[in-house]
């Protein structure tokens, strides 16, 4: 079990940018922040799948060269390859959760019995 709070952690470029707020074995979560008129590079990840949900303003994500606005409540998923840019073209800051999971290379699955059906 680990519990944190955002607070105790710093923002990458200071009050803006990606700040984790846990960091492995098999995820790592966090929250990233652009102000207006703010981007963060085009990147990809070559083994894991990056998940953002957008909690506050709006942003334009580019996956794969294309426009995804994205608002309040949306989720957008990033699969490994995927080339994600974000910019911020609003007047609000943008505020979203993030969470990357790392290539497992082998079945973590579990077959468990079917639930009872009444």
């Amino acid at each position: 079990m680990k519990k944190v709070n955002e607070s105790d952690f710093d923002y990458r470029f200071g009050d803006n940018g990606p700040k984790y707020l846990t960091k492995g074995p098999n995820v790592d979560i966090g929250v990233v922040v652009l102000k207006p008129g703010q981007d963060f590079p085009n990147h990809y990840h070559t083994t894991c799948e990056e998940i953002f949900y957008i909690l506050e303003g709006e942003i334009d994500f580019y996956i794969n060269d294309d426009r995804v606005p994205a608002k309040p409540g949306d989720m957008i998923q990033c699969r490994p390859h995927d080339s994600h840019y974000l910019i911020n073209t609003s007047s609000q800051n943008f505020k979203a959760v993030f969470v990357k999971s790392p290539h497992i290379g082998e079945n973590d699955s579990v077959v468990i019995d079917k639930p009872k059906i009444n």
